[in-house]
């Protein structure tokens, strides 16, 4: 999992994130596409890093244990795309920090 964590540059955010969903979004056509999604992630309550990707069609977020997956869909309804979470894995920032 530390790999993971550095290799995506969510470690500093992590430390106390306990969550992160990769979600595979329908729609984008452009570099605008994936910062009008980014925006509306980072504005969702819960989330602390998100990161979307043109080339992959994806977003993962990093967000908070209590945030509920289902706000993270919304946030990219109202942006304008559809998402469908295809894994959500929970982060213990103590193992990745001592692996």
């Amino acid at each position: 999992m530390k790999k993971v964590i550095f290799t995506l540059g969510f470690i500093s955010s992590t430390l106390f994130a306990n969550k992160i969903a990769v979600i595979k979004i329908k729609g984008m056509t452009c570099p605008l596409c994936t910062v009008a999604i980014k925006h509306s992630l980072k504005k969702t309550s819960g989330v602390i890093k998100a990161k979307v990707k043109l080339n992959t069609q994806k977003a993962t977020v990093v967000f908070k244990e209590d945030t509920n997956s289902s706000n993270l869909l919304e946030a990219i309804k109202r942006a304008g795309y559809e998402g469908k979470i295809l894994n959500i894995t929970s982060v213990n920032p103590l193992k990745a920090q001592t692996k």
